[in-house]
């Protein structure tokens, strides 16, 4: 059986927690933070402006030789200014959940996201694992590090975080 992977990025940003909200709960604004070579396209035609549970999010990614990949995830959760949880329905991995939490800090915000995830076809899933998901997570997570920091600014003397589990 395969294992349940986790992993826990800490970003602070200089920005007020309504103003970091406002971006991050708006579905509109994930391409913006997602590498351009996964190809990421939102392809539902009704999931709103804005967060709230029970939203479905559609769309479509490249993660591997461009080959375009169905992705489904709910809104399971959400407590405005404070997180929200998105989980796959159907998708690339046997599970995906990812809970973005933001807390008001002096002088902006510290945003945490925790994500647990499971890869298909057992033992196989765990070789994919070590050889190419973990270092592709950690990618498109350094990329949303520098694309908020493009659009936000720098946080002075505090360094990102990103930990696998």
């Amino acid at each position: 059986m395969s294992k349940v992977y986790s992993l826990k990025t800490v970003q602070n940003i200089p920005v007020s927690l309504e103003k970091a909200w406002d971006f991050f709960s708006s579905p509109a604004n994930l391409k913006e933070i997602t590498p351009a070579n996964l190809g990421f396209n939102i392809v539902s035609k009704h999931q709103g402006e804005k967060m709230y549970a029970g939203q479905i999010i559609e769309y479509t990614v490249k993660p591997v030789l461009g080959i375009p990949l169905y992705w489904m995830t709910e809104i399971s959760h959400v407590e405005n200014l404070r997180f929200f949880v998105d989980e796959q329905r159907f998708g690339p991995y046997v599970m995906w959940h990812h809970q973005h939490h933001f807390k008001e800090i002096k002088g902006g915000v510290e945003m945490t996201d925790i994500v647990h995830y499971k890869l298909p076809l057992w033992i196989l899933g765990d070789i994919a694992h070590v050889l190419f998901v973990k270092s592709q997570l950690k990618q498109i997570f350094n990329h949303r590090f520098t694309a908020v920091e493009d659009r936000f600014g720098k946080w002075q003397g505090a360094k990102n975080e990103l930990v696998f589990g």
